[in-house]
């Protein structure tokens, strides 16, 4: 509808401001049916929010715990759901070594059972395929049917599909299930860190959101716990119970979900504030509860800046204007998990015999590995409350990059021992290095980075990415380490620490500082192009734009 006159248009901006609290400057509104333009100013300025926005930069860790109890319970709760994701993954490649395993399935060579090449890429590849296809197709039923009930129909996807795995008779039924059951992984992955940072404050939002990096590695760690007791057993049931064991996550999960409280940021998004309300009174301590429209409020501005930065929230939206950076961002942090080195974790059980370790040293190696990880990421979260998500991840860049030379370099000597377990040990400092920095801020830029109307998008499309670059070291690393082909060993060090040193150089020019940043503040950083070396230093709650 057009707007004629002087005076209309006042009417109109009038009944928009006092229908909705909104700002009134900058780009264009929708309210109903009337659209009404609106001049560039304090569009990109902390206006209506300063005081709570203040509030949430001076609660510290422990009162907002206190503040946000249920809150901390539940995006734990969530992150279950990954916790299949990360056994699933380590438990198929622990099995290339495990004999039962090897025996069953397995070929000759050379007088022992081995898991032939193509066929280890074929497994491998079910994780990362389901991821793909099920992170681009969770973006949608996220948002029209919520977090919970996504989530739940995914269980039940994951319960139908273990049966498969369980009862698989080949390599074919078995890789099929792996492919079949990956796609709930990609589901689980975007749902796990998407939900933890909208039911938390800002004080918790870097702990919570890392969790879902513990997740990961407590399934790896539970995967190579269970295949280390399995390794001994030489029936059907050593690499079957390891499956059968997938049933229990989602049964939990189902269980719990019926109590959970729905996302306050989705339900705002649905028109739904009253339910928004009554989530955030869920999510808080009825002793120390925050002011819940004070919080709401902030929600509802986020919202409504972002509607006015970008009128819809497609795939296509990701890469316009401000969010193609922030899509940028959040796509190479994750990405660097696995052209950074990654996959030699995830080959750990196969890389220490291959360097010359028998199966229990090399199974009780694994289980350390994972063990250094559930460790690191431990102690990544007194980390990220005092310094930086930039400093962190730069400084695990730093020292991943240099241990991965370092092993490398060590297999021109590894016809000694000792050369074998520095390689071994230098696996695990790499891992506790990597837990500790890269791997769980990795998930807390993620989450913080993306804008929240685009973010379930934005980690899919991320998510995507990283698990296409998993296939492709999927097919590559059998090649590459196998016995019966190019025998890389350590050298795979070169591969990855070249890489990895460019990613370093991305890293010092791209990834800003979230920490202490709400949603709101970050949406205008960027729309206001701050560069990302300087976001640490700008303080909105004092600075204003020129008009």
């Amino acid at each position: 509808m057009d707007i004629t006159s002087e005076a209309a248009e006042a009417d109109r901006q009038s009944e928009v401001q006092n229908s909705a609290d909104v700002k009134k400057d900058g780009g264009a509104i929708v309210y109903d049916t009337v659209t009404v333009d609106l001049k560039k100013g304090n569009l990109l300025e902390i206006d209506a929010t300063k005081d709570i926005t203040a509030a949430e930069h001076e609660l510290g860790f422990w009162d907002a715990v206190k503040q946000y109890p249920q809150a901390v319970f539940w995006a734990l709760f969530f992150c279950i759901a990954v916790i299949m994701a990360g056994f699933d993954a380590q438990i198929i490649t622990s099995f290339y070594a495990l004999p039962s395993f090897q025996s069953h399935y397995g070929s000759l060579y050379e007088g022992e059972y081995i898991i032939t090449a193509p066929w280890q890429t074929a497994l491998g590849m079910g994780n990362p395929i389901g991821q793909i296809v099920g992170a681009l197709a969770a973006g949608w039923p996220l948002e029209l049917f919520g977090r919970k009930k996504t989530l739940a129909a995914c269980c039940v996807w994951s319960i139908c599909f273990v049966f498969v795995q369980f009862f698989s008779t080949s390599l074919g039924m078995l890789c099929a299930g792996e492919i079949l059951g990956g796609l709930a992984y990609g589901f689980y992955v975007v749902i796990g860190p998407v939900y933890a940072s909208e039911v938390c404050p800002l004080a918790l939002r870097g702990v919570l959101t890392a969790s879902t990096n513990l997740a990961f590695v407590i399934g790896q760690f539970v995967a190579q716990g269970v295949a280390a007791g399995m390794s001994k057993r030489t029936d059907t049931l050593a690499y079957k119970l390891p499956f059968a064991l997938q049933w229990v996550w989602p049964a939990i999960l189902l269980a719990g979900l019926l109590f959970a409280p729905e996302s306050p940021y989705w339900l705002v998004r649905q028109g739904r504030k009253s339910d928004a309300k009554a989530s955030l009174t869920q999510l808080t301590s009825s002793k120390h509860r925050p002011d819940l429209d004070a919080v709401l409020l902030m929600i509802e501005q986020t919202d409504l800046l972002e509607q006015e930065l970008e009128a819809t929230t497609t795939y296509m939206d990701c890469f316009k204007g401000a969010n193609l950076k922030r899509t940028e961002i959040s796509v190479m942090v994750y990405l660097i998990q696995v052209i950074g080195g990654n996959p030699m974790i995830g080959y750990a059980n196969f890389f220490f015999i291959q360097a010359g370790l028998n199966t229990n040293d090399a199974f009780n190696m694994g289980v350390g590995n994972t063990a250094l990880g559930f460790v690191g990421t431990c102690l990544s979260w007194p980390l990220m409350s005092y310094i930086g998500r930039r400093s962190i991840y730069l400084t695990g860049m730093v020292f991943m990059t240099s241990f991965l030379f370092i092993i490398a370099f060590l297999d021109f000597g590894r016809s000694h021992s000792g050369v074998v377990w520095a390689q071994a040990s230098l696996m695990d400092i790499w891992t506790f290095t990597y837990q500790s920095t890269v791997g769980p801020i990795c998930f807390v830029i993620i989450s913080e980075i993306s804008a929240t109307r685009l973010r379930g998008k934005t980690i899919a499309i991320a998510t995507a990415v990283q698990a296409f670059a998993s296939i492709i070291f999927t097919i590559a690393m059998p090649y590459m380490l196998g016995s019966d082909q190019a025998n890389w060993r350590g050298k795979a060090g070169f591969l990855f620490g070249g890489i990895s040193f460019v990613c370093f150089i991305w890293c010092w020019l791209r990834i800003p500082e979230s920490k202490g940043r709400t949603f709101e503040e970050l949406d205008i950083l960027f729309e206001r192009k701050i560069p990302s070396r300087e976001f640490k230093k700008h303080n909105l709650l004092e600075t204003s734009v020129d008009v």
